[in-house]
């Protein structure tokens, strides 16, 4: 209930539910998101320690580079029903994830967003390893899914024109940048059945809000 009636208190405002909107379509650097909500440095931070103190936005450093952070919503039910519907958009011709090997990530995102079927979707890697990472086979298994690919691909060669690109890496998004990012963590270094379920999770909510404002797209 104390959680509960925290994230409400800190939502309970108009500034804090722009950053939140903001935050539900990609993760942002503090000045991405201050650009995206014009508040001034000093109200960003005010509103941010509130939100962060509630549990609703998360800072994590850049796995490229440390330098750099990144905000994103820790989502939860509460946090997903307070959101307001997504950037109206022109529909893409196809979403493209893309991330460094293209054997976790971006190929458990693109088997979530395929199953909608909403739109065509491809996946890539700025380094992409020789397969998909078997612990990832088995993720998308356990969750009743099937990859939207045979085997990693090189981004280069895979995308194209009019793609939606989201960046679910910080490496891959730094590289070679993307019409979003989701700073996820590479499930690959810990290596365990556990941090690929986790992985998924963090993947989910986001691939939901995506999927839904595709099918509300012109």
């Amino acid at each position: 209930m104390t959680d509960r009636l925290a994230v409400l208190a800190a939502l309970a405002d108009a500034h804090r539910l722009a950053l939140v909107d903001a935050l539900a379509d990609g993760d942002l650097a503090p000045g991405e998101l201050a650009a995206r909500t014009g508040l001034t440095s000093s109200l960003l931070a005010h509103h941010l320690r509130v939100l962060e103190s509630a549990g609703v936005v998360e800072r994590r450093r850049s796995d490229a580079d440390g330098r750099r952070s990144y905000l994103a919503l820790a989502w939860s039910p509460l946090v997903e029903a307070a959101l307001g519907s997504g950037p109206r958009r022109e529909r893409p011709a196809r979403v493209l994830f893309t991330c460094t090997a293209n054997s976790a990530r971006s190929q458990l995102a693109a088997a979530l967003l395929a199953a909608e079927r909403i739109v065509p979707v491809a996946s890539g890697g700025t380094a992409p390893a020789p397969r998909i990472d078997p612990l990832a086979l088995d993720e998308l298994e356990r969750r009743g899914l099937a990859p939207a690919a045979l085997a990693p691909a090189p981004l280069e060669e895979v995308r194209r024109d009019g793609d939606l690109v989201v960046a679910v890496c910080d490496l891959a998004y730094e590289d070679c940048g993307g019409d979003l990012h989701w700073s996820v963590p590479d499930p690959v270094r810990e290596g365990t059945s556990r941090a690929f379920a986790a992985t998924f999770d963090a993947l989910e909510p986001r691939v939901r809000r995506l999927a839904a404002t595709l099918a509300s797209s012109l």
